[in-house]
C-alpha cells in the first residue's frame, strides 16, 4: 500500500462537515431497546467457536474532570467508590463468564475510562484476577493487553506492577504541555511527569506506547502546538493519537466551563492539524488514517500494510478475529454480528447486577445489509482501498447495481481528486486520506435516512 498522505487545505474546507467516525457499523446512533439481555445472551451462545475474545473493561471513576472530557466518567475524591463498583463488576464478570467456553482465549484486553489507575494497587491484582478466574488469560505476553494511563495518577512503582499483572501496552494522555491550554482545560500536567512514566514502560518492557494529543483547544495556535509536538516526537512514542476538539456543551456538560472566545477559529485548526502531519510525517510516523499516526515497524502500521487492520470501538485494531466483550457501565459489546451496550449510570448497573443480569440497555442485530456496508466501510477506513470484485464474489452481489447511488456521489469526490473510482476499485488518494469519513458516509444508509443524526466535524 502506498503510504502517503496530501493535506490539502482547501479541499479539506469544502469536504469539512459532521459524521461519523465509524467505530461500528451501524453507529452506536442505531442501537435501540429491543435488543435486551435475551438477544445479547443469544448471540453470546451462537458466538462460541475457536474464536478468541477481546476484553474491554470501563473503569469510570477520575480524580479531577478535565474540561474538554467526552467520556463516561464519575470526577470524584472519593477513593471507596470503587469498592461496590468492583463488587459488582466481578459479578458482571461472572455472569459474562458463564456465557462464552473457556477454551476461547482472550488474545486482546483494554482497561480504559475515566482513568482505570484511580484503582489502587491491590484493586488492579484482583481486577486482573476475578478475570483469569472466569476468562482464559495469556500467560506468554504474546496478547494485546493494554490500559490507559493518567501520568498524575502513577506512583512510582505502578508501572512495575501493571507489567507484572500481564499489561504490555499503554496510551500516555498529554493533550497539550502549553501551560496556558492546561489551565483553561483543568489538566495540569508536565513532560517530566509524562515521561518519566513512559520511560518506566520502556524499562518494564512495555511493546508498545501511544500518547495522546487533542488539537482545538482553548489558547491552542500552529505555533504553541508544534512546541507541544516537539517535545513528544523527542521521546519516539510508537504511535501518537491527535483527536480532533468537538466543543459540544449541551451535550458535554464539562466543556460548558470551556469560554468558546478562548478556542482557536476554523483557520487555526487547520493550520495546526497541517503542521502536526507535516511534523509526524517528517519525523518518520505513517498516517494510519482518521486520527492515528505509528511508527512503521508498529503493530498498526504492520497490519495496515498486511491488510489486517480493523476497527472497532477502541479505534484502530490489529485483532479482526474477536468478540469482543464490554465490561462495566457504558461498555459495548461487539459480539455475532450484534452490538451491545452496558447502562450508563451507577444506579442502573448495581440495580442490574443484583437482579442477576447482564446490564445491556441496548443494541442492534446487524442485517445482511448492514454486514456488507460494514464490510465495505472497514475496507476503506483501514486500508483506503477496496477490491469490488472481492465485496461482489463474498456477498453475491452486483457492485455497481447495489450501489448505484453511492458510486454517483463518489464520482464527484472522485473529480476532486479525493479518489479513484473503476469497475475493480476504489482507491482513496493521499488527498482524500483525512477525508475518509467523507468517503464512507455515501454508504452509510442510515445517515442518508435521517440527516439530523448529530456527530462531529471531521475535521
Amino acid at each position: 500500500m502506498q503510504q502517503t498522505t496530501t493535506f490539502d487545505i482547501d479541499l479539506i474546507r469544502r469536504y469539512d462537515k459532521a459524521g461519523p467516525r465509524y467505530t461500528s457499523y451501524p453507529t452506536a446512533v442505531q442501537f435501540n431497546s429491543e435488543f435486551d439481555e435475551t438477544s445479547y445472551r443469544t448471540h453470546a451462545k451462537n458466538s462460541n467457536s475457536a474464536k478468541p475474545l477481546s476484553l474491554y473493561l470501563h473503569v469510570p471513576f477520575c480524580d479531577t474532570v478535565c474540561f474538554y472530557c467526552a467520556c463516561n466518567k464519575i470526577a470524584t475524591k472519593n477513593r471507596g467508590l470503587t469498592i461496590p463498583y468492583l463488587q459488582h463488576l466481578y459479578q458482571e464478570i461472572s455472569l459474562q463468564g458463564e456465557l462464552f467456553d473457556r477454551q476461547r482465549p482472550v488474545t486482546q484486553l483494554h482497561w480504559g475510562g475515566g482513568t482505570p489507575t484511580f484503582l489502587n494497587h491491590e484493586q488492579i491484582q484482583e481486577v486482573m484476577q476475578v478475570i483469569g478466574k472466569h476468562f482464559q488469560l495469556l500467560d506468554d505476553d504474546i496478547g494485546e493487553y493494554s490500559i490507559e494511563i493518567d501520568p498524575r495518577e502513577t506512583k512510582p512503582d505502578t508501572i512495575a506492577l501493571l507489567r507484572e499483572v500481564g499489561f504490555n501496552r499503554m496510551s500516555l494522555g498529554v493533550q497539550d504541555f502549553t501551560p496556558k491550554v492546561q489551565q483553561a482545560v483543568n489538566r495540569i500536567q508536565s513532560p517530566e511527569q509524562t515521561f518519566t512514566v513512559l520511560e518506566q514502560a520502556r524499562s518494564e518492557g512495555f511493546k508498545s506506547i501511544s500518547v495522546d494529543l487533542i488539537y482545538g483547544l482553548p489558547h491552542q495556535s500552529a505555533t504553541s502546538f508544534t512546541q507541544t509536538l516537539e517535545t513528544v516526537i523527542a521521546v519516539k512514542p510508537d504511535r501518537l493519537s491527535v483527536f480532533n476538539y468537538a466543543h459540544l456543551p449541551t451535550i458535554f456538560k464539562p466543556q460548558r466551563r470551556i469560554n468558546e472566545a478562548d478556542l482557536p477559529s476554523a483557520t487555526e485548526k487547520l493550520a495546526i492539524l497541517q503542521n502536526t502531519t507535516n511534523q509526524l510525517l517528517a519525523a518518520g510516523y505513517i498516517y494510519i488514517g482518521m486520527d492515528h499516526f505509528a511508527l512503521p515497524d508498529d503493530e498498526l502500521a504492520i497490519a495496515q500494510r498486511n491488510g489486517t487492520l480493523y476497527r472497532n470501538f477502541q479505534g484502530y485494531s490489529t485483532h479482526a478475529d474477536c468478540d469482543l466483550i464490554g465490561l462495566g457501565i457504558t461498555s459495548i459489546s461487539q459480539i455475532a454480528d450484534s452490538y451491545s451496550q452496558n447502562v450508563k449510570t451507577l444506579e442502573e448497573y448495581y440495580a442490574k447486577i443484583s437482579a442477576g443480569n447482564i446490564p445491556i440497555f441496548r443494541g442492534i442485530a446487524l442485517n445482511p445489509d448492514d454486514k456488507l456496508r460494514r464490510a465495505v466501510i472497514t475496507k476503506l477506513i483501514c486500508h483506503f482501498t477496496l477490491d469490488i470484485t472481492t465485496i461482489e464474489n463474498e456477498y453475491q452481489i452486483d457492485f455497481k447495481t447495489y450501489f448505484a447511488t453511492e458510486l454517483a456521489e463518489l464520482a464527484t469526490m472522485q473529480t476532486d481528486g479525493l479518489l479513484t473510482l473503476n469497475e475493480q476499485r476504489i482507491d482513496i488518494l493521499p488527498a482524500g486520506r483525512f477525508l475518509v469519513r467523507n468517503i464512507c458516509m455515501p454508504f452509510d444508509v442510515y445517515l442518508r435516512q435521517n440527516t439530523e443524526q448529530k456527530f462531529s466535524k471531521v475535521i
